[in-house]
């Protein structure tokens, strides 16, 4: 297999050993398939500048500019010397420095009126964006050799620009390039001929000639066309075949039995179920009665009922003699979903026990700080089948732990819940156990078939009758000052009627704070950059203050505007004895507003509370809002969310306030928080290896590419399970599936 080897031919032998190690360290390119898929992240035209306004903060750019002045200036008493250059472009200025030795080449050759390459770390200093001390490399030819070199490396009307790093510049990784394009020719197109010809595509090397040294913008969009097609196929492939196998797998068909424990846990029910908890027990009810295993995906917000979803199931595999597992991330977790199902099965989870239900069964728990004796106890009630309904930590995968026939495995969220465990749960059924998987962070429908693609879905997407709506607005606290005295006329006038209001604030404000803030504002910035995507312009006057406090805030809040109401605090540095006190005054309604960090975003649950004001909303990202909003409106009575902001109308943090005050649907949110966030965010480091295929296909924006592709693979894999008539599409599986990436695919 020759025609592998060009593309496997290790970078050093082509580079050379510096070149290829900085590759290999700092943009995890080791061989020249690597580098012919290190796509240029944009092309820059000869005759037209980039907007210096649109720089992202703390990353490395790359601009094409022009000098505007340029001047030396002296300090420490004229001991130190730097040079200051003003470069300009249709849209802003940007400032570069210079110091020491380093003054001297750039200032014979930065003169007033040239053009050229810039590229370094974009940073605010004084207010003003500069790049300190970057590499650069002038684009307009004055005899200098290295000047018309420069044009002619470039020559093309549209410059790549290359993901780079500090070490390794845009047009050093175009050099590069340069030296290993000639094996493009020899790329292994992994798509089925028929499809390629049907779809109109241009074959791969010429996609990746189109996409470094591009002619056109026409080019361009040929060769991502492509390049994207080729990503989201593999990557589909890869699932299809996993669902295929799983479909081959023998299981046991779980079937209805009539009047058993379902239907008693069903007469108990003091409501009807919704329309939407109907049709997806529908679907998880007929996968059961099949002999495959279930694997399926439910997804519904938090209070959607998706534990009862979950329950209902369990139950119908208790009635058809199995035993049902439920997998907690966390011991806190398996404690609260055990207690939440035996409070809602009551005695009917006694089964066994004196004045339990003739039809009831036993539910126990497991996790791996249980005592001895009660662990022994647990144990046996799950190898005789005494216990039908298991909830626990991974303790349950442990190999001490038999059953006597597991029929379901519930997972909840969370849970990485990789191959490893997922064959070991499966090698204790007597065949492989039906899995359900269950989340409540809405996950995008295009995320979804890629992150969980080999798992089928449902949605719950309706909340519970009985929940009221909640109404968000956004109070502009700079540009309408008025309107934050209204929104605290507005939180007196729910307390008059006899309801609650929490305040919530990003910071403490106690000592401990300023050191803690410190640590935790650099990371937070770095995190709020990548949901962000782009900073907000650096004049943002609010973005230097340090977040407002919630010590200070109910201080103010006390004295002022809510002055003769009881105001509380609640953080998370408060002794644990101190916050529950807290929290059970509010809840019985001995205090009025409760000022408080994020640490209400979970579990707390008090339906007198009816609005929220959050301050500084802007410092949030869009699900945390969303979360936190979801505290009020639990009661008959309407919720109001009022976002607090300084944030210039014209920002994105205010463009992103505006989203989360215009829809109550976290599906939605979820997908702003994408757009605005990073890729790499989305599919988070537990998918590192799909990260580092995905290159030109966006997640978010190639929802149709992503479905099509998909219905394509199926339809290729059900002809083909074995792909022994597409040997090419086999390589590219392989190259897609190494050690990192299987694990992605595992986690099922």
């Amino acid at each position: 297999m020759d025609h592998v080897s060009a593309f496997d031919e290790p970078l050093k032998k082509l580079l050379g050993g510096a070149t290829a190690k900085v590759m290999a360290e700092h943009l995890d390119l080791h061989t020249v398939g690597d580098l012919l898929h290190h796509y240029p992240r944009r092309y820059e035209e000869r005759g037209r500048l980039t907007a210096l306004t649109d720089l992202p903060l703390d990353e490395h750019v790359t601009v094409v500019a022009q000098v505007a002045d340029a001047r030396i200036m002296m300090f420490n008493n004229g001991r130190g010397k730097r040079l200051e250059v003003t470069l300009t472009d249709g849209s802003g200025r940007l400032q570069l420095v210079f110091f020491g030795h380093g003054v001297h080449k750039p200032h014979k050759e930065l003169l007033p009126g040239r053009r050229a390459m810039f590229a370094g770390k974009a940073s605010v200093f004084n207010r003003k964006m500069q790049l300190a001390h970057p590499t650069y490399q002038l684009l307009d030819a004055q005899d200098e050799s290295e000047a018309t070199e420069a044009v002619d490396a470039f020559a093309g009307q549209l410059l790549p620009i290359y993901p780079a790093c500090k070490q390794l510049d845009s047009w050093r990784i175009a050099k590069a390039v340069d030296t290993v394009l000639p094996s493009a020719g020899e790329a292994v197109d992994p798509l089925p001929p028929a499809l390629r010809e049907g779809r109109g595509f241009v074959p791969l090397p010429e996609a990746l000639l189109r996409i470094h040294r591009p002619q056109t913008k026409a080019d361009i969009a040929a060769a991502r066309d492509r390049l994207r097609w080729d990503e989201a196929f593999v990557l589909q492939v890869a699932l299809a075949r996993r669902r295929y196998a799983d479909t081959q797998l023998p299981a046991v068909a779980r079937k209805p039995v009539p009047e058993g424990l379902l239907d008693a846990f069903d007469l108990t029910l003091p409501f009807t179920l919704t329309e939407g908890q109907r049709k997806v027990t529908e679907e998880i009810f007929g996968d059961l009665a099949t002999e495959h295993p279930m694997h399926r995906l439910l997804q519904g917000e938090v209070g959607s009922g998706k534990t009862l979803v979950a329950l209902r199931a369990m139950l119908r595999v208790v009635d058809a003699g199995g035993q049902a597992a439920m997998l907690a991330p966390t011991e806190v977790l398996a404690q609260q979903h055990h207690r939440s199902v035996t409070e809602m099965m009551g005695e009917l989870a006694e089964g066994g026990l004196l004045g339990g239900a003739d039809l009831g069964t036993k539910v126990v728990l497991l996790t791996g700080s249980m005592g001895v004796p009660a662990r022994r106890r647990a144990l046996l009630d799950l190898v005789t089948g005494e216990a039908g309904i298991v909830i626990g930590t991974h303790a349950l995968i442990e190999d001490k732990v038999k059953f006597h026939d597991l029929g379901l495995v519930v997972v909840d969220e969370q849970h990485r819940f990789g191959v490893e465990q997922r064959d070991a749960l499966r090698s204790k059924g007597r065949q492989p156990p039906h899995l359900l998987v269950m989340t409540a962070t809405p996950i995008p429908r295009t995320v979804a078939m890629t992150v969980f693609g080999d798992l089928e879905t449902s949605v719950l997407d309706q909340l519970p009758a009985g929940r009221s709506p909640i109404a968000s607005h956004v109070v502009p606290a700079k540009d309408k000052p008025h309107f934050l005295s209204r929104a605290w006329e507005r939180v007196r006038e729910e307390v008059e009627n006899g309801h609650q209001a929490y305040v919530v604030c990003p910071r403490i404000g106690d000592d401990a704070d300023a050191t803690a803030e410190k640590k935790e504002k650099e990371k937070e910035k770095e995190k709020e950059k990548g949901k962000a995507g782009k900073k907000a312009a650096p004049e943002d006057e609010a973005d230097k203050r340090p977040p407002l406090a919630v010590l200070d805030i109910a201080e103010q809040l006390a004295g002022g505007p809510l002055a003769g109401l009881r105001v509380e605090v609640l953080h998370g540095r408060m002794p644990p004895d101190e916050k529950d006190d807290v929290m059970r005054r509010f809840s019985a309604g001995q205090a009025d507003v409760l000022v408080a960090t994020t640490v209400i975003e979970v579990g707390v649950n008090v339906p007198n509370a009816t609005a929220m004001v959050i301050m500084d909303a802007d410092r949030f990202g869009v699900s945390q809002l969303h979360q936190l909003r979801g505290r009020v409106g639990r009661g008959s009575a309407p919720g109001l969310c009022l976002l607090v902001s300084e944030a210039h109308e014209a920002s994105p943090a205010r463009a992103r306030l505006s989203a989360v005050a215009a829809t109550l649907d976290g599906f939605e949110l979820s997908r702003i928080d994408l757009e605005q966030r990073r890729e790499g965010d989305v599919l988070g480091q537990a998918q590192s290896g799909v990260r580092s295929s995905l290159r030109v296909l966006s997640v978010i924006d190639d929802e149709e590419v992503i479905a099509a592709a998909r219905e394509e693979a199926v339809r290729v894999v059900a002809d083909d399970p074995g792909l022994d008539r597409l040997p090419e599409l086999r390589t590219a599986l392989d190259a897609l599936l190494d050690k990192d990436r299987e694990e992605y695919l595992d986690k099922g």
